[in-house]
């Protein structure tokens, strides 16, 4: 196709002719600059180099193609070698403002190239030479982000699946040996298996796509601060109420308060309240310990013990107290014959709960002290229970946890 465009000529130099003839060495130099930025000369691959040159190289013909024929490249020159090189930095874990910089330094390193020998008479080429090579600097900047993050979407596709297929292993219990290769993650000794019950945030009470996407930011920031907190690799399968997280840990001593600032941090990060359970796991163990830390979220909840991180020690009696048992049965019902008192087994448990403590129980109650003594014999009476004595209070205590369990099968109580 014939050519209609006058050359664009300064200082003598036809500018597409000679970066056409020059690219190849400016490739080069560049190349060599821009290792040395990444590396020592010695410890950058020659390889690495070499395909940073390339890169450059496609840069500086797309330019001398745009000077040549006065106009920014259109659509399909860009999805060539520059878009190609854009999808292999993704891969390698180059940044892309490291990928955006190869191709702003060349474009700036090739204009001064160009304009160096330029003169007064040269004025109205420069202003052409200049406008074309922005252009070209912000298509090829465009095509290359494009090309760059949808790779990097792929990728992080393919690594989130790769994660969830031996997160699910170690539920189920299967051998996570074969998903945890696939995922490129050494198992740890153990895990912190946390279970998370979030809040609901106001903003996810709107109606239609307001509310869901209120849901998708929260999940956002709640595993980008679980990465930036915990560390890489978290293995999570969370939704908008909470779910699953695997932390890894091969310290030889757990540090439970830095789980406590975790959970707090997590809770200021989604902006909602954050209830965790924490169990500590082996791979083989992690079903098990995913269980336990569910139902030491249920019974803190339950027990209003309000949000933050809990552990087994933290509920050990109410977890004991509510596993199935003949045991629990018998329990539950020493104090059915106060269900239809309810006022008696309210002070009698406000009592209890403040250590025997009858004026203090007033206060909260908002009756006299003598009303409560009066109530508490009038317990004593109908269950035979007196908490005056150390091991008939033991029972009755027992018997208040497991009446506090959310309709609890034993008893048919709900609170």
């Amino acid at each position: 196709m014939t050519d209609h465009h006058e050359p664009l000529v300064i200082g003598g130099k036809v500018l597409h002719q000679w970066l056409h003839a020059e690219r190849r060495r400016l490739a080069h130099r560049l190349a060599d600059r821009i290792g040395d930025e990444i590396g020592s000369p010695d410890g950058f691959p020659v390889r690495e180099r070499e395909t940073i040159a390339e890169s450059v190289e496609e840069n500086l013909r797309l330019i001398a193609e745009s000077l040549r024929a006065r106009t920014t490249p259109g659509p399909a020159a860009l999805t060539g070698p520059l878009a190609s090189s854009a999808a292999r930095r993704a891969n390698e874990g180059i940044p892309l403002d490291a990928v955006l910089s190869t191709c702003h330094t060349s474009t700036m390193v090739a204009w001064r190239e160009l304009v160096a020998e330029a003169t007064a008479e040269d004025l109205a080429d420069v202003v052409a030479c200049t406008e074309l090579m922005l252009g070209c600097l912000a298509c090829a900047s465009t095509a290359v982000t494009a090309t760059y993050l949808e790779e990097r979407h792929q990728r992080d596709i393919d690594e989130q699946r790769r994660r969830h297929a031996l997160l699910s292993a170690l539920l189920r219990g299967d051998s996570p040996d074969g998903a945890a290769r696939r995922a490129e993650i050494p198992l740890p000794s153990r895990f912190l298996v946390l279970y998370l019950r979030f809040g609901r945030h106001p903003a996810e009470e709107r109606p239609g796509a307001d509310g869901a996407m209120a849901t998708q930011h929260k999940l956002h920031r709640a595993t980008t601060e679980l990465a930036r907190t915990a560390g890489d690799p978290v293995l999570s399968l969370l939704d908008a109420s909470g779910g699953t997280v695997l932390i890894p840990d091969n310290t030889a001593e757990h540090n439970w308060s830095a789980d406590e600032m975790l959970v707090t941090r997590l809770g200021q990060a989604v902006e909602v309240d954050v209830t965790a359970g924490g169990v500590l796991a082996g791979p083989a163990e992690v079903p098990g310990a995913a269980d336990q830390a569910r139902d030491i979220v249920e019974l803190a909840e339950a027990f209003g013990r309000g949000h933050g991180f809990y552990r087994l020690a933290d509920l050990m009696l109410e977890y004991q107290l509510t596993r199935p048992s003949p045991a629990r049965a018998e329990l539950g019902g020493l104090l059915e014959p106060l269900e239809t008192h309810r006022d008696l087994l309210a002070t009698l448990e406000t009592y209890v709960r403040l250590g025997l403590n009858r004026r203090r129980t007033a206060a909260q109650l908002h009756v006299h002290p003598n009303t409560v003594d009066y109530r508490v014999r009038r317990a004593v009476t109908l269950t035979g229970l007196d908490p005056a004595d150390p091991a008939q209070l033991q029972h009755i205590g027992a018997a208040l946890i497991i009446r506090r369990l959310p309709g609890d099968v034993q008893t048919g109580h709900k609170p």
